[in-house]
């Protein structure tokens, strides 16, 4: 396992080097001095297209800047999460000053005071300004970090979507807050929490008392994902919870999977078709990317058809991969499983002919496509 982590550490920092990380000294007015910002572009970014980016906000930069960037970039290449702009700041120094807050009410004050609105009147709007980001943004902090974040969230309108909180040191008062937040919340929010057996007692009761209500709200707007790791302290927890809130937060964003196969598509009483176009619209609404249906999910939706029976459902499958991927025979190929599955064999003959001149994609080649049209024509003696 050591060796495992040791390779993936030396992958990341390789990885990293070929995406574009910044370092600059950002001046603050509200905190009235430098603070250091790292910033990390998807290797791809490029002002000279219309392509943008989710914001992952990073606290306690100074440690955890790699280990989320280097995250991001490894998922986004598998295409498990969109590529994003990830913003870290650094606390060595401010830390304890960064995160005041008042015993009164548990919300900040003094430095925190002027720390939350350097957050959010100042570096979201400076990267806004100066990158091309998408609405949807992500908060990430540790500790007290991880409580800070939380700030964002009470606000009537949130300036994060999405919450990873590590370990979370919360105030006094901020486990009622949160339960009372998100079970009224209009907006869509995803919210992870993550302690272990052997964090700090304090941090381990607070996390899983609000897990206690958090599990029990039915509200459909809050995505939520609670995890209580066995094997990690406080201080080595980052290293799993990291990777786990970001694939809690982007969860929707993935291909679908042998568990959202099993569990929601075949489970389907309505059009797995429609499902498919769900999910992709969930995409494009949520996280401003209006992706190409992956022919992964296009496989799933055909496999969920077979093995329910329901065949009608490839002509609208057709209709959408003729227009996902207008240049392959992917679209024929359904349009002619419709045929042949409900009784019109030569058309469905055709079809497979008419698919041979396309491009091949897949597992569906040129062969594939004539032999299906043969066997038609040898079974009913076209």
């Amino acid at each position: 396992m050591k060796c495992f982590l040791s390779v993936f550490a030396i992958f990341m920092s390789l990885n990293l080097c070929l995406a574009q990380v910044i370092v600059e000294d950002f001046y603050s007015e509200k905190l009235k001095q430098d603070r250091k910002l790292k910033i990390l572009l998807p290797k791809g970014y490029s002002d000279n297209d219309k392509k943008t980016y989710p914001i992952v906000l990073v606290l306690d930069a100074d440690y955890l800047f790699e280990l989320v960037a280097g995250n991001t970039d490894y998922y986004s290449y598998w295409d498990e999460i969109p590529e994003v702009i990830v913003v870290g700041i650094n606390q060595s120094d401010t830390r304890y000053q960064d995160i005041t807050f008042g015993a009164q009410n548990s919300l900040p004050i003094d430095e925190g005071a002027n720390f939350y609105e350097f957050i959010g009147m100042e570096v979201i709007p400076y990267i806004q300004s100066k990158y091309k980001t998408e609405i949807f943004g992500v908060a990430i902090g540790h500790g007290e970090t991880a409580n800070f974040i939380n700030y964002f969230l009470l606000k009537k309108f949130p300036l994060f979507n999405a919450y990873i909180n590590i370990s979370p040191d919360f105030a006094p008062d901020m486990v009622n807050y949160l339960s009372e937040r998100l079970q009224s919340t209009k907006s869509k929010i995803f919210y992870y929490m993550a302690t272990s057996a052997y964090d700090v007692p304090r941090i381990k009761k607070q996390t899983e008392e609000l897990n206690s209500k958090l599990t029990q709200l039915e509200n459909p707007n809050l995505i939520y994902k609670f995890d209580n790791f066995q094997d990690h302290s406080h201080f080595t927890m980052p290293s799993q919870a990291v990777p786990r809130g970001l694939e809690n937060v982007f969860s929707i964003y993935q291909p679908i999977s042998k568990k959202e196969y099993e569990e929601i598509i075949l489970k389907l009483e309505d059009s797995p078709v429609d499902y498919l176009v769900e999910k992709y619209k969930t995409i494009n609404d949520l996280f401003g990317i209006k992706k190409q249906i992956r022919l992964n999910d296009f496989t799933a939706i055909e496999s969920a058809i077979e093995k329910t029976k329901k065949y009608e459902y490839f002509e609208p499958l057709s209709k959408i991969a003729k227009k996902e991927h207008p240049e392959t025979m992917l679209g024929h190929y359904y349009q002619a499983r419709f045929y042949e599955q409900t009784g019109e064999p030569k058309k469905a003959m055709r079809t497979y002919q008419a698919g041979y001149g396309l491009d091949e994609i897949g597992s569906l080649t040129k062969d594939l496509m004539l032999e299906k049209a043969d066997a038609i024509k040898t079974d009913f003696r076209y």
